[in-house]
Protein backbone atom coordinates (compact mmCIF):
# COMPACT_ATOMS: atom_id res chain seq x y z
CA UNK A 1 0.00 0.00 0.00
CA UNK A 2 1.19 3.54 -1.05
CA UNK A 3 2.24 6.07 1.58
CA UNK A 4 1.64 8.79 -0.22
CA UNK A 5 -2.23 9.78 -0.86
CA UNK A 6 -4.02 8.60 -4.39
CA UNK A 7 -3.31 11.95 -6.12
CA UNK A 8 0.34 12.56 -5.16
CA UNK A 9 1.03 8.88 -6.06
CA UNK A 10 -0.66 9.41 -9.54
CA UNK A 11 1.83 12.18 -10.14
CA UNK A 12 4.59 10.43 -8.79
CA UNK A 13 4.08 7.60 -11.43
CA UNK A 14 3.65 9.96 -14.13
CA UNK A 15 6.35 11.85 -13.21
CA UNK A 16 8.56 8.61 -13.10
CA UNK A 17 7.23 7.40 -16.35
CA UNK A 18 8.90 10.49 -18.16
CA UNK A 19 12.44 10.13 -17.61
CA UNK A 20 15.07 6.75 -19.47
CA UNK A 21 16.13 6.11 -15.62
CA UNK A 22 13.76 6.30 -12.95
CA UNK A 23 16.31 7.22 -10.34
CA UNK A 24 16.67 10.60 -12.34
CA UNK A 25 12.86 11.53 -11.15
CA UNK A 26 14.07 11.40 -7.62
CA UNK A 27 14.40 15.19 -7.06
CA UNK A 28 10.81 16.09 -8.36
CA UNK A 29 9.68 12.94 -6.63
CA UNK A 30 10.90 14.94 -3.42
CA UNK A 31 9.40 17.53 -4.04
CA UNK A 32 6.19 15.70 -4.10
CA UNK A 33 6.89 13.88 -0.42
CA UNK A 34 7.23 17.47 0.78
CA UNK A 35 3.99 18.85 -0.53
CA UNK A 36 1.97 15.62 0.95
CA UNK A 37 3.83 16.02 4.16
CA UNK A 38 5.73 19.88 4.68
CA UNK A 39 9.05 17.88 5.17
CA UNK A 40 10.64 14.36 3.70
CA UNK A 41 9.06 11.97 6.33
CA UNK A 42 11.21 8.15 6.44
CA UNK A 43 8.26 7.17 5.29
CA UNK A 44 7.92 9.08 2.24
CA UNK A 45 11.94 8.72 1.22
CA UNK A 46 11.46 5.01 1.71
CA UNK A 47 8.61 5.01 -1.35
CA UNK A 48 10.88 7.46 -3.23
CA UNK A 49 13.52 5.08 -2.68
CA UNK A 50 10.97 2.25 -4.09
CA UNK A 51 10.01 4.67 -6.93
CA UNK A 52 13.46 4.97 -8.01
CA UNK A 53 14.76 1.46 -7.95
CA UNK A 54 17.38 3.02 -5.08
CA UNK A 55 17.90 2.63 -1.11
CA UNK A 56 16.23 4.76 1.69
CA UNK A 57 20.31 5.87 2.26
CA UNK A 58 20.48 6.97 -1.60
CA UNK A 59 17.27 9.16 -1.29
CA UNK A 60 18.24 10.75 2.42
CA UNK A 61 22.00 11.51 1.12
CA UNK A 62 20.86 12.91 -2.39
CA UNK A 63 18.39 15.29 0.03
CA UNK A 64 20.46 16.52 2.47
CA UNK A 65 22.19 18.17 -0.10
CA UNK A 66 19.75 20.74 -0.94
CA UNK A 67 18.14 23.23 1.32
CA UNK A 68 14.54 23.54 -0.21
CA UNK A 69 14.33 19.81 1.86
CA UNK A 70 13.96 19.70 5.46
CA UNK A 71 14.31 16.21 6.78
CA UNK A 72 12.09 17.30 9.77
CA UNK A 73 8.70 18.58 10.19
CA UNK A 74 8.56 22.55 10.28
CA UNK A 75 5.68 25.50 10.45
CA UNK A 76 3.40 25.83 8.08
CA UNK A 77 4.92 28.89 7.00
CA UNK A 78 9.06 28.76 6.46
CA UNK A 79 10.06 32.63 7.13
CA UNK A 80 13.61 33.25 4.91
CA UNK A 81 15.31 36.72 5.62
CA UNK A 82 18.40 37.22 3.53
CA UNK A 83 21.88 38.08 5.08
CA UNK A 84 23.99 37.76 2.15
CA UNK A 85 25.83 41.16 1.14
CA UNK A 86 22.98 43.27 -0.64
CA UNK A 87 20.53 42.44 2.40
CA UNK A 88 23.08 42.71 5.09
CA UNK A 89 23.58 46.23 4.40
CA UNK A 90 20.05 47.14 4.29
CA UNK A 91 19.31 45.99 7.80
CA UNK A 92 19.07 42.11 6.65
CA UNK A 93 20.54 41.16 10.12
CA UNK A 94 18.29 43.56 11.77
CA UNK A 95 15.05 42.20 10.12
CA UNK A 96 16.14 38.64 11.16
CA UNK A 97 16.30 39.54 14.63
CA UNK A 98 13.01 41.28 14.83
CA UNK A 99 11.58 38.13 12.93
CA UNK A 100 12.76 35.61 15.81
CA UNK A 101 11.28 38.35 18.20
CA UNK A 102 8.39 38.64 16.28
CA UNK A 103 7.79 34.77 15.62
CA UNK A 104 8.95 34.17 18.81
CA UNK A 105 11.80 31.52 17.71
CA UNK A 106 15.19 31.05 17.32
CA UNK A 107 17.21 30.70 13.59
CA UNK A 108 16.43 27.63 12.77
CA UNK A 109 13.54 26.74 15.50
CA UNK A 110 9.55 26.15 15.18
CA UNK A 111 7.16 28.57 16.38
CA UNK A 112 5.45 27.23 19.27
CA UNK A 113 2.50 27.68 17.83
CA UNK A 114 3.77 25.38 14.71
CA UNK A 115 2.74 28.09 12.06
CA UNK A 116 6.29 29.50 11.41
CA UNK A 117 9.67 28.01 10.99
CA UNK A 118 12.56 30.96 10.64
CA UNK A 119 15.41 30.55 8.78
CA UNK A 120 18.43 32.72 7.92
CA UNK A 121 19.39 32.63 4.06
CA UNK A 122 21.62 33.26 1.33
CA UNK A 123 20.62 35.19 -2.02
CA UNK A 124 17.37 34.89 -2.60
CA UNK A 125 17.50 37.03 -6.06
CA UNK A 126 15.84 40.07 -5.33
CA UNK A 127 18.19 42.56 -3.87
CA UNK A 128 17.13 45.31 -5.62
CA UNK A 129 14.60 45.01 -3.06
CA UNK A 130 16.02 44.52 0.33
CA UNK A 131 16.39 43.06 2.93
CA UNK A 132 14.82 39.96 1.35
CA UNK A 133 12.29 38.05 2.82
CA UNK A 134 10.36 34.60 1.50
CA UNK A 135 7.56 32.43 3.22
CA UNK A 136 7.20 29.14 1.34
CA UNK A 137 9.59 30.31 -1.25
CA UNK A 138 7.19 32.89 -1.99
CA UNK A 139 8.34 36.84 -2.12
CA UNK A 140 6.52 39.24 0.13
CA UNK A 141 8.65 41.98 -0.45
CA UNK A 142 8.26 42.98 3.97
CA UNK A 143 11.15 45.26 3.70
CA UNK A 144 10.34 47.36 7.64
CA UNK A 145 9.93 45.64 10.52
CA UNK A 146 6.11 47.17 10.53
CA UNK A 147 5.54 45.43 7.01
CA UNK A 148 6.96 42.35 8.39
CA UNK A 149 4.63 42.32 11.29
CA UNK A 150 1.52 42.80 9.21
CA UNK A 151 2.55 40.26 6.98
CA UNK A 152 2.44 37.92 10.22
CA UNK A 153 -0.67 38.95 11.23
CA UNK A 154 -2.41 38.07 8.05
CA UNK A 155 -0.92 34.62 8.29
CA UNK A 156 -2.10 33.87 11.44
CA UNK A 157 -5.52 35.21 10.19
CA UNK A 158 -5.35 33.12 7.15
CA UNK A 159 -5.49 35.95 4.97
CA UNK A 160 -2.65 35.03 2.39
CA UNK A 161 -3.39 31.74 1.63
CA UNK A 162 -4.22 32.75 -2.31
CA UNK A 163 -0.57 33.16 -2.45
CA UNK A 164 1.38 31.48 0.14
CA UNK A 165 0.06 28.00 0.27
CA UNK A 166 1.51 25.65 3.12
CA UNK A 167 5.27 24.66 3.07
CA UNK A 168 5.88 22.34 0.59
CA UNK A 169 3.69 23.34 -2.08
CA UNK A 170 6.10 24.17 -5.28
CA UNK A 171 2.96 24.85 -7.78
CA UNK A 172 -0.75 24.50 -7.14
CA UNK A 173 -2.08 24.86 -10.84
CA UNK A 174 -0.61 21.99 -13.03
CA UNK A 175 0.19 22.52 -16.43
CA UNK A 176 -1.33 22.09 -19.42
CA UNK A 177 0.99 23.67 -22.04
CA UNK A 178 4.40 23.01 -22.82
CA UNK A 179 5.60 19.01 -23.73
CA UNK A 180 2.99 16.44 -23.22
CA UNK A 181 3.04 12.99 -24.34
CA UNK A 182 1.24 9.98 -23.38
CA UNK A 183 2.29 7.29 -21.04
CA UNK A 184 1.86 4.99 -24.31
CA UNK A 185 3.88 7.32 -26.42
CA UNK A 186 6.64 7.24 -23.61
CA UNK A 187 6.65 3.75 -23.28
CA UNK A 188 6.88 3.00 -27.48
CA UNK A 189 10.15 5.36 -27.65
CA UNK A 190 11.68 4.36 -24.84
CA UNK A 191 11.37 0.68 -26.24
CA UNK A 192 12.48 1.84 -29.53
CA UNK A 193 15.53 3.36 -28.23
CA UNK A 194 16.14 0.75 -25.76
CA UNK A 195 16.18 -1.37 -29.22
CA UNK A 196 18.70 0.78 -30.43
CA UNK A 197 21.25 0.36 -27.82
CA UNK A 198 20.73 -3.04 -27.88
CA UNK A 199 21.38 -3.04 -31.70
CA UNK A 200 24.42 -0.94 -31.60
CA UNK A 201 25.51 -2.69 -28.75
CA UNK A 202 25.87 -6.27 -30.62
CA UNK A 203 27.02 -4.81 -33.41
CA UNK A 204 30.36 -3.26 -31.57
CA UNK A 205 31.06 -7.05 -30.84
Amino acid sequence: MSYLRADIRQRADELVALYPERRSAMLPLLHLVQEQDGYLSEEGMAEVAELTGTTPAEVRGTATFYDMYHLEPVGKYVVGVCTNIACLLAGGEEMLEHARATLGCAVGGTSDDGLFTLEETECLADCNIAPCVQVNHRYVRTTTPAAFDALVNDLRAGKREDEIPPHGTLIRVRRSGGLRASRAQIATERDAAQSAREARAGGAK
